[in-house]
């Protein structure tokens, strides 16, 4: 139990909860979802993931996680796929977070980014509606969700919902299906429904594009400065398990206390919102051998905000919750995560590591 404000809270983030327990999660063969499977088989969870296949180079496939799991390959855009997926898993928790994640490439390709963020999520909605054994449901959408004036304070979960380009909007509109669903269906079934509103998220394995530390990481293996199209932007950035805890955390919440239920911001403190040039010195800190940035702004990029923070309050008010790792220290775990899969380490077992300290240190 912790102490906050007066009050006594529960602890939620307690992974024994999820042992034995049938968890669906979309997604999973991403960079967030092969770290949740990691946690979620470290907990004794029965998973079963539902993805495309995994693009390479693939942290899915190096973390040895496939043997592990049911792991489904389809497209969250075909009903009768996920539909026949559900049907055999039948989950008890269901984590969302299958999406077109990139905003550059929603410019490119919206009506793809519209189909799968927000009919994926109509789709996923609809497999919960139609079966009775599910009790609590995460859509893990963006930070991005809001409408950014782009002023110095956090947005809060009471700020409208507009996201500027076809990626942020389509997760404002997966927010407001997933309210819709609640309101008119879920809620009378008796299931839990939150989503989860993330600032970036960096840890070891992400290999997208256009992400400021995989381009990182590729500039300095191919020997080349890294190139820095945004640097003086403001970022929210924390490290991929500090957003899973609280996502694994509202998920067994909300199962226990539906009064839990609801959206929440997850993001870092605020000394960690910092701009993307700051994060790239950063990384060139802690990688060292001789690794350097530069200043590549684009006159005529497509539009990406320039200053986004969150504000935590809800989240911390009601669970009693606290980022575990600054971004140095952040940052520090990507470098040697990185090392060490470069050098054909054990990466399992390096992620392993990585959990092991981090629910250590959030211990303390």
């Amino acid at each position: 139990m912790e102490k906050m404000g007066g009050l006594t809270l529960k602890s939620y983030f307690d992974l024994s909860f999820y042992k034995g327990r049938r968890v669906f999660v979309t997604g999973h063969t991403g960079f967030k979802g092969s770290w949740l499977c990691r946690l979620l088989l470290g907990a004794g969870a029965e998973v079963t993931g539902y993805s495309l296949k995994a693009a390479k180079p693939s942290l899915f496939e190096i973390a040895d996680i496939e043997p592990n799991i049911a792991s489904v390959t389809g497209d969250i855009r075909d009903m009768d796929s996920i539909r026949e997926a559900f049907s055999r898993a039948k989950p008890e928790i269901v984590f969302h977070l299958a999406a077109q994640p990139i905003v550059r490439e929603s410019y490119k390709n919206p009506s793809y980014t519209y189909e799968t963020n927000v009919m994926g999520t109509v789709n996923i909605l609809e497999c919960i509606r139609e079966n009775d054994f599910v009790q609590s449901f995460l859509n893990v959408t963006t930070d991005k969700v809001y409408m950014n004036k782009e002023w110095e304070w956090g947005y809060r979960e009471n700020e409208e919902l507009n996201g500027y380009d076809p990626y942020s909007n389509s997760k404002s509109c997966s927010e407001l299906v997933t309210n819709t669903y609640k309101n008119c269906f879920l809620n009378g079934m008796g299931v839990r429904v939150s989503t989860a509103r993330a600032g970036n998220v960096i840890g070891g394995g992400d290999f997208s594009e256009d992400r400021i530390v995989p381009d990182c990481v590729r500039a300095v293996t191919e020997g080349r400065r890294i190139a820095v199209r945004n640097p003086y932007s403001v970022r929210p950035y924390q490290h991929v398990l500090d957003a899973l805890a609280a996502y694994l955390m509202i998920a067994a919440g909300q199962y226990d206390d539906s009064a839990l239920a609801g959206c929440y911001n997850v993001g870092p403190d605020e000394c960690d919102c910092i701009t993307t040039g700051a994060l790239a010195e950063l990384f060139c800190k802690c990688w060292g051998e001789d690794a350097a940035w530069e200043n590549r702004s684009e006159g005529n990029a497509p539009h990406e905000a320039n200053f986004l923070k969150l504000d935590c309050s809800r989240l911390k008010s009601s669970f009693g919750w606290k980022p575990v790792w600054h971004v140095e220290r952040a940052m520090e775990e990507v470098c040697r995560f990185t090392k060490e899969m470069l050098s054909d380490g054990d990466v399992p077992k390096e992620m392993d590591r990585e959990i092991a300290d981090f629910l250590e240190d959030r211990s303390k």
